[in-house]
């Protein structure tokens, strides 16, 4: 695992997380065979609720990234690899929300529209991109690294709604977190159900604490900001 960003000393050496939000015993190792890079919007401040470094933290393939735009994938992972290999979770328009009866992971085309042979196109993804920020963060990511054009194309399916609940106000009923895309993503695309459930247990952990902690904060807001 590549991590780009350092804990303070304040911070659970294991988790990342402050220590009375530490998740540590709950952080499970998986030995991933989709690789996993995570590009994290600079932005992204939200410290406490954050998944990215959970999701990282526990699969032994994956890169957590922190910027803005890197010329191409290779630069982004910190090695070669071919991004027709690669695949990119875009949560796409409300609009482009596939059917249900597609499944929890749909493979589109550039207009969003599901692929006819689904298990065709899933075939020979040897990694995954998931790009992590609220929903203007993640549509500037997108944009401002025009080379994940030349990625496959998922979209989320999700069969419930977010684990946050109304700790986050979400910018559509089918988001979910960072770790929850990723582990739901890749328990379809290595054919483990189980990882799903292995990956979110650090989640529900610190979701329980914060609440516990922090019944009144007010919801982080992921949504796009309003113009004025």
């Amino acid at each position: 695992m590549t991590q780009t960003v350092p804990t303070d000393a304040a911070d659970c050496p294991g988790c990342g997380k402050p220590m009375p939000l530490c998740v540590c015993p709950a952080l499970a190792r998986v030995e991933n065979a989709i690789e996993v890079l995570v590009l994290r919007h600079p932005q992204e401040q939200d410290k406490d609720l954050g998944t990215a470094g959970l999701l990282c933290r526990q699969l032994a393939r994956a890169t957590l990234r922190t910027g803005l735009s890197w010329p191409n994938l290779a630069k982004a992972l910190g090695r070669d690899a071919d991004p027709r290999r690669w695949a990119a979770l875009y949560l796409g328009t409300a609009r482009q929300a596939p059917a249900p009866e597609l499944g929890p992971l749909v493979v589109v085309d550039r207009d969003g529209v599901p692929l006819a042979d689904q298990d065709q196109a899933r075939a020979g993804i040897s990694g995954l991109i998931l790009l992590d920020g609220n929903w203007s963060q993640a549509k500037a990511l997108w944009w401002r690294n025009p080379w994940l054009l030349k990625c496959r194309r998922l979209v989320l399916n999700p069969q419930a709604a977010s684990l946050y609940g109304d700790l986050r106000r979400e910018p559509r009923r089918d988001s979910v977190s960072t770790l929850e895309a990723a582990a739901q993503a890749l328990a379809r695309l290595e054919a483990k159900p189980e990882l799903a459930e292995t990956l979110a247990a650090p989640m529900r952990l610190l979701l329980k604490k914060y609440r516990a902690q922090a019944p009144r904060r007010p919801r982080p807001d992921r949504r796009r900001p309003r113009r004025r």
